[in-house]
């Protein structure tokens, strides 16, 4: 009998735990018998001791078998997205659709939002009706009939990381390259894939800032993926800025839609979402080389075809059928639209701040508990380099909260020389 205390004190004195103990562990997540506060010790022995690579792979296949692995029968090959978080980062809910209307099909399984970074799945819950935790059977369903399917983890899949991710964004632990790793690729090889392409964040609105911590994640993700049978690709991106000129939850959903319908495409929103999904288009042979798989991106979009597979899919998943049309009749509004305003050039942007006011307007959580208030947010943020006399706009439920909200956002930017440029995409790791 393996006791978790005893898996956790061999961790903490920085012992080499085996497969078997790691699995016992996993186990007692999934069933229960480990309580939340030897939970949170694991995830803290982990990130002060690390785990070698035989731990992080018998760590990632634990918690795959944590519940249903799903296979697939489908007319194309079965291909998804993930990215390490940042702010702004809405690239899923056009992603999804562009690669499912040029052959693919995307059944994604999305997390809330970890640490000081936004959650697809909390972007797609403020959507009126839209479910984001159907049963497999439905789950199926709509990425067969629509090619695209943007859902949290069911109870199925990956139960033992459902749990630890929770209690990995209260507990300052989300930064553990090991946890990433396996909580990433277990509901990524839980979901059936036949390739995956990571967005693996840098700058100083991700969890890895250095460029080194990214390369090294980049590197630990491809290792365990294709050692598992999962073809992966890489891309380390920029997340010095927000990459999105919105964050929060429904302004990030709203931001989708003006992309998707071609109202605005901001150019390095457009370059990493046209990047990530050409990979995908290369990595399930649905294009021969990356030129290729880009031309059809773009046509997909501006052809139409992406924004009608989105409006079908959160149609499909019990979401409004004219959400395309009228976005402001369904997504939530703030009480209060404040214009910040602040006269030079953008130098730097504290990119981390952002998403931490976004948690302090009530937009992301402190307790795994907690609500998420869905229309606070900010849109229009400045980037380095811009000069328009405009930091952002600032949505809040009420006066108090707007002012604090425009504390944090003006102590997040710097004015003074515009820096040099940098580019979206950074570096693609195989």
């Amino acid at each position: 009998m393996r006791l978790p205390q005893e898996i956790i004190r061999r961790k903490r004195d920085g012992g080499t735990l085996e497969e078997a103990e790691i699995a016992a562990f996993v186990a007692g997540l999934t069933e229960g018998s480990v309580t939340e506060g030897q939970a949170t010790a694991f995830a803290m022995a982990v990130f002060f001791r690390g785990l070698s690579l035989p731990e992080r792979i018998a760590l990632t296949r634990a918690m795959t078998r944590s519940g249903t692995v799903l296979a697939w029968d489908l007319p194309g090959p079965v291909l998804d997205k993930h990215s390490t978080g940042g702010i702004g980062d809405t690239v899923s809910l056009a992603l999804g659709p562009m690669v499912a209307a040029c052959g693919g099909f995307v059944p994604m399984i999305s997390g809330r939002g970890l640490g000081h970074t936004g959650g697809t799945l909390d972007k797609l819950a403020s959507i009126p009706g839209y479910h984001v935790g159907p049963d497999l059977d439905r789950f199926r369903a709509v990425t067969r009939e629509v090619g695209c399917a943007i859902i949290g983890q069911t109870a199925d899949l990956a139960p033992a990381d459902r749990r630890l991710y929770a209690i990995r964004d209260t507990t300052a632990t989300v930064e553990s390259l090991d946890l990433i790793t396996a909580s990433i690729l277990s509901k990524k090889l839980a979901a059936g894939l036949d390739g995956l392409v990571m967005d693996v964040k840098t700058g100083s609105g991700a969890f890895m800032a250095g460029h080194e911590a990214a390369r090294d994640l980049a590197g630990s993700i491809a290792t365990v993926a294709n050692g598992a049978g999962l073809r992966t690709v890489a891309l380390i991106t920029d997340m010095d800025a927000p990459l999105a000129s919105a964050a929060g939850n429904a302004v990030e959903v709203a931001y989708a839609i003006d992309y998707l319908t071609g109202r605005r495409r901001e150019p390095r929103f457009h370059a990493v979402t046209l990047a990530l999904a050409a990979e995908m288009l290369v990595i399930g042979r649905l294009a021969g080389d990356l030129a290729e798989a880009e031309g059809r991106v773009a046509q997909a979009l501006d052809s139409g075809r992406a924004a009608e597979i989105f409006a079908r899919m959160v149609a499909a998943l019990g979401g409004p059928t004219d959400l395309l049309d009228a976005p402001g009749r369904h997504l939530p509004r703030a009480g209060i639209v404040r214009e910040i305003r602040a006269e030079g050039v953008v130098a730097a942007v504290e990119t981390r701040e952002i998403g931490l006011a976004v948690i302090g307007l009530g937009g992301g959580r402190t307790r795994p508990q907690d609500p998420i208030d869905p229309a606070v947010g900010f849109t229009d943020l400045a980037r380095p380099g811009d000069a328009s006399g405009r930091l952002g706009v600032v949505h809040a439920r009420d006066a108090a909260a707007a002012d604090r909200a425009e504390a944090a956002l003006r102590a997040a930017y710097r004015i003074g020389e515009a820096p040099p440029a940098r580019a979206a995409v950074l570096e693609r790791i195989g």
